[in-house]
């Protein structure tokens, strides 16, 4: 009868213990728990409360106006024209001259620097109907420009060449609308002249003059158009 006793004492004795132990484990497990938790929320996003809600995958979402590129967008080269002749040439043109008597359409071409070429024609009077190139046509200089006149070639006096030097009788014959032949070359003062001073033609006739020791001309000279 002892035996039992002292064996079912000791059994209510140790069970209270062993509650305790129990309770001890639970608890235990339950704060590492709640330890571990803790300690993987802070690693994970130390700066950002947990909400509970599964965090969304990255993906391409619109751009910040921070990330903008910040290329400049291509620009359009303009064509660019190329300038006229004339404008690389000192801007030189034919000068209007249609309408002008034919003397001063020379000078205008002379002073210009360009060549002239009067072609008469079978009407009247002594005016400008067309030149070629046509006026405003870029040129460049010395060009020789055909001068188209409504009338007939003037009338004009022969000069006096003879002991004049060669080139400055070529002078005087181009301001009378004459020009100059050279039989026998065109170095020295001239010794004779044909036609003779003093004498009738026309413009755009030549005049043979003879140089130096060279022989007398004979009269070939004619109008030339």
């Amino acid at each position: 009868m002892d035996d039992e006793y002292t064996e079912q004492d000791t059994a209510e004795r140790d069970r209270p213990g062993r509650g305790r132990l129990l309770l001890g484990g639970t608890l235990a497990t339950v704060l590492l728990a709640a330890v571990g938790g803790t300690v993987g929320w802070v690693l994970a996003d130390p700066g950002t409360p947990d909400t509970g809600a599964t965090p969304a995958a990255a993906g391409p979402g619109p751009a910040s106006p921070s990330a903008a590129p910040t290329t400049a967008p291509p620009t359009t080269a303009r064509a660019t024209t190329p300038p006229p002749p004339a404008a690389t040439k000192g801007g030189l043109t034919v000068p209007r001259l249609v309408g002008l008597d034919f003397e001063k359409a020379r000078d205008e071409l002379h002073d210009r620097k360009l060549g002239w070429r009067l072609v008469f024609g079978t009407g009247s009077g002594r005016t400008v109907v067309r030149t070629v190139p046509a006026q405003d046509t870029s040129v460049r200089p010395g060009t020789t420009v055909r001068v188209e006149v409504s009338g007939p070639a003037p009338e004009v006096e022969v000069p006096d060449l003879v002991g004049e030097d060669c080139s400055d009788a070529a002078d005087e014959l181009g301001d009378v609308g004459l020009f100059p032949r050279y039989p026998t070359g065109n170095r020295g003062e001239v010794t004779a002249q044909v036609p003779a001073a003093d004498a009738t033609a026309h413009w755009n006739d030549a005049v043979a003059i003879s140089c130096g020791d060279g022989p007398t001309p004979t009269a070939e000279a004619t109008p030339t158009g």
